[in-house]
């Protein structure tokens, strides 16, 4: 049985755990304010909140429901539009009409909730966190500009936010209906008596699985990794960076750990998904989805990481560019699963690079990333890795190799680009041809020198 709360309700349900709780909130709860848009995560129409108990207290996120599996909310609290309805609007949907941020509607709970989610979040509010709490929503009427003065709007209202109590100063500011005071005491008692679902397929964030095989899981009971606390975590021990597998990308992003052995990554982490697939979406997910093109993949790969894994045999620690055997093929024994990834270096500079139609929650066309460590003028080491240009995520092993060892100069990068070249092997699709991605990875190549040697390397001296 699966328990949780619904807005202010108890809900136990023996649906199959692997069915979605989408569905579940629109066709067994009867709330029809959350909408089927999508069904891949892609529109944010069905946003809603989930609730989790953290260090005595309840923290919400935004996620997308469609893409959430009715297992994945037991002993949660799930909010709906319905569910923050008090006698008049709340401010954020008040600053929706007050902006004319709404015409035929459609979108309009979902973006309420995004922005709901980030008045709920334990950081202050400015006008940018406020808009890019709903970079994962979809508007086809208003040009978003009405909808960015709304954002705004609900930022100046949430300017002296309680950041240490957020829930409490939301419901006295009448933001949030008082029910919600009542929440951590509730879910403190279903803590008690929860029962974790175990099925015959594991599921973490159900980022991937939910979009690929939605309607099979329906009917399926799952295994949810999504709630194991050993799987959590972000640490450094003896200069090595472990990420517990089921970390989300949001903790990812966020961790002052990680950006700190790894300058910089957390602005790249902006260019993954959006804010509601990111609170869902886990590092091993990402992994073990073996996407040509996924985003965080790229980046452990130019950071020459390391995979451990648990099983039915002993653990085992191999790295990460061995992992992947072919177009979505893992070197993973029966019953495997990832339990960490490990990063042994401290790289001096990371750069990660993407291309695509969407800023936001969109499939790169291609995307790089490289770590490199210098002397100088001269990389000591470099890690280079791509997507898009080959069936699997792809450690450029010998550009990487030609690079490392040798002084920063125009030259060095021009000949170390059409070294690259033989080591790819893009295919024309849907995101572009072949010859197109060829040229993509080149720039973005050369984007990372421009980046990191902007004092030593100019665009003209590489063109």
């Amino acid at each position: 049985m699966i328990t949780f709360i619904l807005n202010n309700t108890f809900i136990t349900s023996s649906k199959p755990s692997g069915s979605s709780l989408l569905d579940f909130i629109r066709y067994d709860a009867g709330l029809t304010g959350t909408k089927i848009g999508c069904r891949e995560g892609d529109c944010g129409a069905c946003t809603v909140l989930m609730g989790t108990m953290e260090n005595n207290m309840v923290t919400y996120k935004s996620v997308v429901s469609c893409l959430t599996p009715l297992g994945n909310a037991n002993g949660k609290h799930i909010v709906t539009i319905e569910g923050i309805n008090t006698e008049d609007f709340s401010p954020v949907q008040q600053a929706f009409t007050d902006n004319a941020a709404t015409q035929c509607g459609f979108c309009t709970p979902g973006f309420v909730m995004s922005l709901t989610g980030e008045s709920l979040s334990t950081r202050k509010t400015t006008r940018e966190s406020a808009v890019n709490a709903v970079s994962g929503n979809i508007c086809r009427c208003t040009g978003y500009k009405s909808i960015e003065r709304a954002a705004e709007a609900i930022s100046v209202a949430l300017k002296d936010k309680d950041i240490n109590d957020p829930v409490g100063w939301l419901v006295k500011q009448r933001h949030l209906p008082e029910y919600f005071l009542t929440i951590p005491d509730k879910l403190n008692d279903l803590q008690k008596n929860k029962i974790t679902p175990a099925g015959e397929i594991a599921i973490a964030g159900g980022t991937d699985l939910m979009v690929q095989k939605a309607e099979e899981l329906a009917d399926r009971e799952i295994t949810t990794f999504s709630d194991k606390e050993e799987l959590k975590g972000i640490t450094v021990e003896n200069g090595i960076l472990s990420i517990g597998a089921a970390t989300t990308l949001t903790q990812i992003k966020d961790s002052q750990v990680l950006g700190e052995y790894i300058p910089g990554i957390s602005s790249c982490l902006k260019l993954v998904a959006s804010v509601p697939v990111r609170n869902m979406a886990t590092v091993a997910g990402n992994i073990v989805n073996a996407s040509p093109i996924g985003d965080f993949s790229v980046m452990l790969l130019a950071l020459n990481a390391g995979i451990v894994t648990d099983g039915p045999d002993e653990e085992r620690i191999l790295p990460l560019n061995e992992l992947y055997a072919g177009y979505k093929k893992l070197n993973l024994r029966q019953g495997e699963f990832l339990k960490s990834i490990i990063i042994s270096h401290r790289p001096s500079f990371f750069s990660f690079e993407k291309v695509s139609k969407r800023t936001h929650l969109d499939i790169a066309s291609v995307n790089s990333a490289m770590s490199i460590d210098t002397e100088g003028d001269e990389i000591k080491v470099c890690s280079l890795a791509a997507g898009g240009v080959s069936p699997v995520p792809l450690f450029l092993k010998e550009t990487s190799r030609y690079i490392s060892g040798q002084r920063v100069t125009p030259e060095l990068i021009c000949k170390a680009a059409e070294l690259l070249q033989n080591e790819i092997s893009p295919i024309s699709d849907i995101r572009g041809s072949a010859e197109y991605k060829r040229l993509l990875l080149r720039q973005l190549f050369f984007a990372h020198f421009l980046k990191i040697f902007h004092d030593k390397i100019k665009l003209k001296d590489l063109i």
